[in-house]
């Protein structure tokens, strides 16, 4: 249970690293000219960033669990 809570702080962290990589990344490979800056942070609000933070999860309960016993 300890584990799982200290997973979830670095769900925060991880989501702000999927937001603005994707944020800074997406227009660079995206054909999208017409609102490029708006997909990026639509799909880095919506789907890189949820997404990246269920791998911050997943890596802070392995962290964790390893340690806390």
């Amino acid at each position: 249970m300890k584990s799982a809570l200290l997973a979830l702080l670095w769900v925060v962290p991880f989501y702000f690293v999927g937001l603005f990589a994707c944020v800074f990344l997406l227009p660079l490979i995206s054909q999208n000219r017409h609102d490029a800056q708006l997909e990026a942070a639509m799909t880095g609000a919506f789907v890189f960033g949820p997404l990246v933070a269920i791998i911050g999860f997943v890596v802070g309960f392995l962290f964790h669990r390893s340690r806390v016993k």
